[in-house]
C-alpha cells in the first residue's frame, strides 16, 4: 500500500509518501520540508485555537518515521525548505535529490546584514541560508546527495512497485541558479543578480509524478502553469496543485491535460493574497469534485474549513 500524507504545515509544502506491508515501512521519501514557522511573519494571524498545523519534523516523530530513503525539495522558497532544519533533527536520510548544494564550507550567509540590500534579495539569501545551515549543522545525517543537472527527465526505480520522474524546468535555469548561490556564499551581494534571480525560483521548481500499481500521483511543487502549458502532460489520478492555488497557478488547458481524480491544494487557511484564488477553485471544480486542502481553508459558499493534520491518501 501506498500511503501519502500531505502535512499541514500552514503555509507551504511538505508531503510524505510511504510504502507500507502490513503496517511496517518499506519505503519513506519527503518531497519539500515546510516553512520554518507555523505562522509566517509577513502573514501574521491568529490561529484558530482548533488548528492542527504541525511542523514536517514533528509530524514525521509522531508517525514514528525515523529514517528516509529519499528527501527532495522542489526549490528553495523559505515555505519549502525553511523547516528542513526540524526534519533533519528527527530523521536520517539515505539520499537527497536535488538541484544545488551549497559548498561544504558554507557559512551563514547572514542575510540581514546589508540593510542597502532590497527586501526580496535580503529574502533570497534567508532561503538558501535555511538549507545551508540545515545541512551544515547535521552532519552525518544524510548518506548520500544526488544532484540533478537540471537538463533531463530524471527516473528512480524506489522500489519494486514505485517509480519517479522528476521533471525540470527550462535547462538553462540550474546552472545560474548555481552561479547565484554560489556566488553568495563567495561574499558577493549584487542586488540586480540576487533580485532576478529570486524570480525565477517558481519557474526553477521540480516536479514529479509517481507511478505506483498503475496510478499515477503528480506533484506540481510551485512550477507556474505557464511552465506546464508548454508540454505535454498525461493524465493523472492525484494532482498536487502548484503554487497553493495562486492565479498563476492553474489553466483550464493544465487540467485538461491532466484531468485528475483528486486534486490536494496545500495552503494555510488566512493568507491575505488570495490563495486559493476563488476563480481556482471554481475552476478546480469544473474538473473534479473531490478538492481537498491541507488547512482549515474558508471561502464562503465554496470551501468549508476541515481540520486536520494532513490530507492523507491510501493507494493499496
Amino acid at each position: 500500500m501506498l500511503a501519502l500524507d500531505f502535512i499541514n504545515v500552514g503555509n507551504g509544502d511538505s508531503i510524505l509518501i510511504r510504502e507500507l506491508d502490513g503496517g511496517a515501512q518499506r519505503f519513506a521519501m519527503l518531497v519539500d520540508c515546510g516553512h520554518d514557522a507555523l505562522v509566517r511573519d509577513d502573514h501574521p494571524n491568529n490561529l484558530d485555537s482548533r488548528s492542527r498545523r504541525i511542523y514536517a519534523g514533528d509530524f514525521l516523530r509522531q508517525q514514528g518515521v525515523t529514517h528516509l530513503d529519499v528527501l527532495l525539495p522542489t526549490h528553495f522558497h523559505r515555505d519549502h525548505i525553511g523547516g528542513m532544519g526540524r526534519v533533519l533533527d528527527a530523521v536520517t536520510v539515505d539520499r537527497l535529490i536535488t538541484t544545488y548544494l551549497p559548498p561544504s564550507d558554507s557559512r551563514d550567509l547572514m542575510p540581514d546584514a546589508d540593510r542597502s540590500l532590497p527586501g526580496p534579495a535580503r529574502n533570497l539569501l534567508r532561503c538558501v541560508n535555511l538549507y545551508a545551515t540545515a545541512l551544515r549543522e547535521h552532519p552525518g545525517r544524510i548518506r548520500e546527495a544526488v544532484v540533478l543537472p537540471g537538463d533531463r527527465v530524471e527516473t528512480f526505480q524506489l522500489t519494486g512497485d514505485l517509480s519517479l520522474d522528476v521533471i525540470c524546468g527550462e535547462p538553462a535555469l540550474y546552472p545560474r541558479q548555481k552561479a547565484v548561490y554560489d556566488g553568495a556564499f563567495r561574499g558577493e551581494r549584487d542586488a540586480y543578480t540576487l533580485m532576478r534571480w529570486a524570480k525565477s525560483m517558481n519557474v526553477s521548481s521540480i516536479r514529479q509524478r509517481l507511478h505506483y500499481h498503475g496510478r499515477d500521483i503528480v506533484l506540481g511543487g510551485d512550477a507556474y502553469a505557464v511552465v506546464w502549458d508548454k508540454s505535454t502532460t498525461a493524465p493523472c489520478d492525484i494532482l498536487k496543485l502548484p503554487h497553493h492555488a495562486s492565479l498563476s497557478s492553474t489553466t483550464r488547458k493544465f487540467l485538461s491535460q491532466l484531468r485528475p481524480k483528486t486534486i490536494v491544494v496545500s495552503v494555510a487557511a488566512g493568507r491575505p493574497d488570495e490563495r486559493p484564488h476563488p476563480y481556482i477553485i471554481s475552476l478546480l471544480r469544473e474538473f473534479t469534485d473531490d478538492v481537498r486542502f491541507t488547512d482549515a481553508v474558508d471561502l464562503p459558499g465554496l470551501v468549508e474549513p476541515v481540520f486536520h493534520q494532513s490530507v492523507h491518501i491510501e493507494i493499496p
